[in-house]
C-alpha cells in the first residue's frame, strides 16, 4: 500500500471514529446542589428509537449549576454556577468526550455580577454570554478555539424598573440569546420589562438601547426563543404567564399559557420545534406545558397541554429526532420523557423517568463512536 493511500485510509478511520451513533445523545442535566443530595451535572443516554433514558450519573461537581449550554460543534459544554457576590458565580468551560459522556473542565472565570442563571454561545462558537439575574447585568466573553473561556469582551449593567414591587424594582437578567448571525445579542431582563439588544462586531460589543424590545408592563420576561427562520422571537412572560411575538421589534400578540386562572403560577422555559411549527412554554404551578401552533404570519394559536406527572417544570427540551421531549420536574426530583404528536404538537406521557434531584436544564449531545 502506498503512502498516500495509508494516509487515505488513516484519514477515513478518524473521521467514522467520530461519526454520531444513530438514535443516541447524551443528555446533561443542570441541577440545584445543596440538601437534597445533587451534585452538579449529570448526564444519561437517551435513545430516540425507544425513548428510553438510562440511569444519571454525576458529569462534574459544581455548586448549582442550573443552566447549561452546548458549543455548536458539540465538543464543549459550558455552565454557570447560580450564585456569587460582586465578582459573579462561576462559568466553567467543560470538554465533551462524545464516546463516553465524560466532561473534562478546561478552564473558570467570574460572571461579574451576582446569580448567573443563563449561559449561551454565538452561532459561531466565538462568543459566550451570561445573564445574571441577581446583579441585573450581562456578561460576554471569547471563546478560544479551544473551548476555553477567554478574555472578558463586555460587562453591560441594566438599568431601570418596572410595575411589580415584588420583583421588579431592579434590573433581572434571566436570558441571553443570539441572532443566527451571531452579530445581535438579546437578553432578557425580568426587571424592567425589556429584551436588551446589543450588537457584535469587530469593534467590540455596543448596546444598542434605541433597539431595546419593550414587553408588557408587569409581564416580566423570563426566556425568548428565535423562530427557526429568525423572523420573530417568542418570549414568555414570567409574572402574567403569557407568550408573546415580537416582530419588527415591538409585541405583535400576547395569549395566556394557562386553560384557567391559576393563581402562583409562573412561567419558565420558552423553545420552538426544530420545524417552527409549535410553541412550548412551560407553567410552574399548573404543572404543564403550554403548546401554541405557529400560523403563517407567525403569529401563535393556542394548542392544549401536556400534562402527566410534573411538579414544576423549570426547563424542558425536544431530543434531535423531534419525537421525544424530556421534562425536568424541579420539585419531583426527576426527568420524564413524553412522545410528541407530529401534527398537533401534544404530548403523551410514556411512563419513563430517571431520578435527577432539583432538575433544572436538560440539554442533548449526539453520541458518537
Amino acid at each position: 500500500m502506498t503512502l498516500s493511500r495509508c494516509a487515505l485510509v488513516a484519514v477515513a478511520a478518524l473521521a467514522l471514529s467520530s461519526v454520531a451513533v444513530a438514535d443516541e445523545s447524551w443528555v446533561y442535566f443542570g441541577t440545584y446542589t445543596g440538601a437534597k443530595g445533587s451534585k452538579g451535572i449529570y448526564r444519561s443516554k437517551f435513545d430516540s428509537a425507544t425513548g428510553k433514558l438510562t440511569a444519571p450519573e454525576v458529569a462534574a461537581e459544581l455548586a448549582s449549576p442550573s443552566f447549561v449550554t452546548v458549543h455548536p460543534n458539540k465538543k464543549f459544554l459550558y455552565a454557570v454556577g447560580e450564585g456569587g457576590g460582586k465578582d459573579g458565580g462561576p462559568v466553567v468551560a467543560y470538554s465533551i468526550d462524545g464516546k463516553t459522556g465524560a466532561l473534562t473542565k478546561l478552564n473558570e472565570d467570574k460572571s461579574g455580577g451576582s446569580g448567573p442563571c443563563h449561559i449561551v454561545i454565538s452561532p459561531k462558537g466565538d462568543v459566550a454570554a451570561i445573564a445574571n439575574y441577581g446583579g441585573g447585568s450581562t456578561c460576554i466573553f471569547a471563546v478560544e478555539a479551544d473551548g476555553k473561556l477567554g478574555k472578558r469582551l463586555g460587562f453591560f449593567q441594566h438599568k431601570g424598573s418596572s410595575k411589580n414591587p415584588g420583583r421588579q424594582k431592579e434590573p433581572h437578567a434571566h436570558c441571553c440569546a443570539f441572532n443566527a448571525a451571531g452579530d445581535h445579542l438579546y437578553t432578557v431582563d425580568l426587571g424592567i420589562d425589556k429584551i436588551k439588544v446589543f450588537h457584535i462586531g469587530k469593534n467590540g460589543v455596543e448596546e444598542e438601547d434605541d433597539e431595546d424590545i419593550v414587553t408588557p408592563p408587569g409581564s416580566g420576561p423570563r426566556h425568548m426563543a428565535f423562530a427557526p427562520d429568525g423572523k420573530c422571537i417568542y418570549v414568555c412572560g414570567e409574572l402574567d404567564s403569557t407568550v408573546n411575538v415580537v416582530k419588527g421589534g415591538k409585541v405583535v400578540q400576547s395569549l395566556s399559557t394557562l386553560p384557567k386562572e391559576t393563581p402562583g403560577n409562573s412561567t419558565a422555559e420558552c423553545i420552538t420545534s426544530a420545524d417552527g411549527k409549535f410553541v412550548y412554554v412551560s407553567n410552574r404551578g399548573h404543572n404543564s406545558i403550554a403548546v401554541f401552533k405557529v400560523k403563517e404570519d407567525r403569529t401563535l394559536e393556542a394548542a392544549g397541554h401536556i400534562t402527566g406527572d410534573i411538579k414544576t417544570p423549570r426547563n424542558f427540551n425536544i431530543d434531535p429526532s423531534g419525537k421525544w421531549m424530556l421534562i425536568a420536574s424541579q420539585d419531583g426530583g426527576k426527568v420524564g420523557v413524553w412522545q410528541l404528536d407530529a401534527t398537533t404538537g401534544g404530548g403523551k406521557e410514556t411512563g419513563t423517568t430517571v431520578e435527577v434531584s432539583r432538575c433544572v436544564c436538560v440539554k442533548f449531545v449526539p453520541v458518537t463512536k
